[in-house]
């Protein structure tokens, strides 16, 4: 037998490798099974179309023709009425705050215009934080404005003004970059502190640690805030370097950024700290890392907005703690919003955290006992 393996010592090594992967079960069906899920997953779910983009109505004319208007911007199915407003000011506060990603202003003197025949005018106020909505509204507008024609004597096509807010010049770095921050933090602190715990518990020295007079909790507070000063200087390099390179706009308060930022650091050394309980090795570590990171990165918003998306995938969007994070710096740094405005998604990071550390606690408790 050994005269044979070593005349013929490539085979032997296919089959001993043959052998180990089929021992380790784990780790070939997360490598069978984790790209078949993701591409049903994401083949489904990500669309670069938005659609029905939710829009707020300033209607100062209340006439007919203002009704028709209304109406034609539905029947495109670009816009998704969500609410009439008063004013200009109440425009800003809303879409600040998220509720809306666009607006439709349509003067005093809209039916007028039409009246006496000549082209009448509307504004269009889009959310461009997000070039891929701004461009749908753009479209969206352009082809209402050429289409409508509520009377006989308006000979002239409508013209709706689309005016971009946040990003006037449909810069994707400026929607990208804060987004990276939000995306870097996730990569670094789940996978990097889900590796930690298992290499220490692969060289033996995590079961050292919990003989010694060391509490669980000061193991735990010990794996975890290194992480967190390490993610705390990724954002502020991130930021330096995204304003310098870049010239992305720092509209709001930096210090609120990094304080909203802690709960969604702590939710993400939560996720790799749960990981690191269900995992025998680095290289599970990994592959369970990733099998995380690429939903968190296509269905939070990073790179396709959510609204383009089926409700099923928004609603898979939901259970993520980057989707909120990524609202959070797009507001402060993009919109200049503040606390009033960013509260829901604050709450839930920190109701994530709270969940996802609590499982995280006592699935490694278990694992070590």
């Amino acid at each position: 037998m050994s005269s044979r393996i070593a005349r013929w010592p490539f085979w032997a090594m296919l089959r001993k490798e043959f052998i180990q992967m089929r021992r380790d079960r784990m780790t070939l069906g997360m490598m069978i099974g984790i790209p078949a899920i993701q591409l049903a997953l994401f083949g489904f779910a990500i669309r670069t179309e938005v659609r029905h983009l939710p829009t707020l109505i300033l209607d100062e004319s209340r006439t007919r023709e203002s009704r028709e208007l209304i109406a034609s911007l539905v029947n495109s199915t670009y816009f998704r009425i969500v609410g009439e407003v008063r004013g200009r000011d109440e425009i800003e506060a809303r879409i600040g705050k998220g509720d809306a990603a666009a607006a439709v202003v349509i003067p005093h003197e809209f039916s007028r215009d039409l009246k006496r025949g000549r082209g009448a005018e509307a504004q269009v106020i889009v959310d461009a934080a997000d070039p891929l909505s701004s461009q749908s509204a753009l479209q969206g507008a352009s082809l209402v404005g050429l289409n409508f024609r509520p009377t006989a004597r308006a000979r002239q096509a409508l013209e709706l003004r689309v005016r971009p807010w946040y990003n006037p010049m449909l810069d994707s770095a400026t929607y990208i970059v804060p987004g990276i921050i939000g995306v870097l933090l996730s990569m670094t602190m789940i996978i990097i502190n889900a590796m930690s715990v298992v290499r220490e518990r692969e060289r033996g020295t995590l079961e050292q640690l919990i003989v010694t007079p060391v509490d669980r909790t000061s193991l735990m507070l010990g794996k975890i805030i290194p992480f967190m000063l390490v993610g705390y200087i990724q954002v502020i390099v991130i930021l330096g370097l995204g304003r310098l390179l870049f010239d992305v706009p720092i509209r709001g308060s930096v210090v609120l950024l990094l304080v909203m930022a802690f709960p969604f650091v702590v939710a993400s050394l939560g996720i790799g700290l749960f990981f690191s309980t269900l995992v025998r090795t680095q290289a599970q570590a990994m592959q369970a890392g990733f099998m995380f990171i690429m939903p968190n990165i296509l269905l939070s918003g990073f790179m396709f907005p959510r609204a383009a998306m089926p409700e099923p995938a928004q609603w898979l969007g939901l259970a993520l703690p980057l989707t909120y994070f990524l609202d959070v710096l797009r507001g402060i740094l993009l919109k200049g919003v503040g606390f009033s405005a960013l509260w829901p998604e604050f709450l839930a990071m920190w109701a994530f955290a709270i969940l996802i550390v609590t499982l995280s606690v006592r699935r490694f408790h278990k694992t070590l006992e």
